[in-house]
């Protein structure tokens, strides 16, 4: 079981995600959502290890993670995916998950020079790295450099890279993003897969909401750092304050009177915090962050512009 207790991280005055307490059980596909900024990569971050934790602690069956290094979070069980493919582009598909493997098995490659003990190890990693493609359909492209697949082979690949790893916990941070209709469906399709093995945990951020619906045995939603709804996902999803923080569609009947409102500014630090702020606008269906910086000491009147909902501007009063 994967476990964060209080789990906070600060930048300067800004805090990112803040004390965020959660239970991942074995056998169950939990979804982060969230508006732009809520911190959901964020808490990822912490809970494997890019980022250290301004205070709370991350727990794995019981064994604590939090002064763990990346690294050593992934000896330990954590698989992590990232938005962007991290994989060695100069190496063929086959040698990308050969390392994964070898990384991962105790074997004669870690003892030593007999040359007999390396090859019979060299082949038993190698029919190993060979299950795994097969698994994700990739067995024609074994040889090919990995610089030469397009954008969702590569996602594929990094699958297959952290299935043979074998962690206890996946975590998938958009799989999908970048890729095209007709691409998506196979990633969707490998954490199906994944997800079909009751002894792993499963998490993942994805904005597509009616993929969360499909996989998701649980949702939780993070807004301005702060853990605002965890349930089943009917639920979740019309919950009023979720339908507020992710939708941007407000529960109160004066919306409207939340479209403009100011924001004293009396130093730089101030100006940070406000710059990073988002809110609901209107009945469009996302929260934006306003970028501007009005004089110090003004006091600034946010509003939506008539023509681009998308882009607030700030005037100074």
């Amino acid at each position: 079981m994967l476990e964060t207790h209080n789990l906070t991280v600060r930048f300067g005055g800004h805090v990112a995600v803040n004390a965020v307490s959660c239970r991942f059980e074995p056998g169950t596909l939990t979804a982060i959502v969230g508006p732009n900024g809520a911190g959901k990569t964020t808490y990822f971050n912490l809970i494997s290890g890019q980022l250290p934790a301004t205070d709370g602690k991350v727990y794995l069956n019981g064994r604590e993670l939090t002064g763990l290094s990346a690294s050593a979070r992934t000896r330990a069980g954590l698989g992590r995916a990232f938005q962007l493919t991290n994989l060695f582009p100069n190496l063929s598909v086959l040698e990308n998950v050969r390392l994964a493997v070898q990384a991962t098995k105790e074997g004669a490659h870690r003892r030593g020079l007999n040359l007999w003990s390396i090859w019979s190890d060299h082949a038993a990693l190698t029919n190993r790295a060979l299950e795994i493609l097969q698994s994700v359909s990739m067995t024609a492209q074994q040889d090919a450099p990995v610089a030469s697949l397009p954008h969702g082979d590569q996602r594929k690949l990094e699958v297959a890279l952290l299935m043979a790893l074998e962690p206890a916990v996946y975590m998938f941070d958009e799989p999908t993003a970048g890729m095209s209709h007709d691409e998506a469906p196979v990633i969707l399709d490998l954490i199906r897969q994944l997800k079909k093995d009751k002894s792993k945990t499963i998490l993942l951020v994805e904005h597509k909401m009616d993929v969360v619906r499909e996989l998701a045995d649980r949702i939780i939603v993070l807004h301005n750092g702060n853990l605002v709804a965890d349930g089943e996902p009917a639920a979740v999803i019309a919950s009023p304050v979720v339908q507020e923080a992710y939708l941007g569609v407000s529960a109160q009947p004066d919306a409207a009177a939340k479209l403009v409102r100011p924001v004293r500014l009396s130093s730089r630090a101030s100006w940070r915090w406000w710059k990073r702020t988002s809110w609901p606008i209107g009945p469009w269906r996302s929260t934006r962050s306003v970028w501007a910086c009005p004089p110090r000491g003004s006091t600034a009147w946010c509003v939506p512009p008539v023509a681009s909902p998308h882009r607030p501007w700030c005037t100074s009063a």
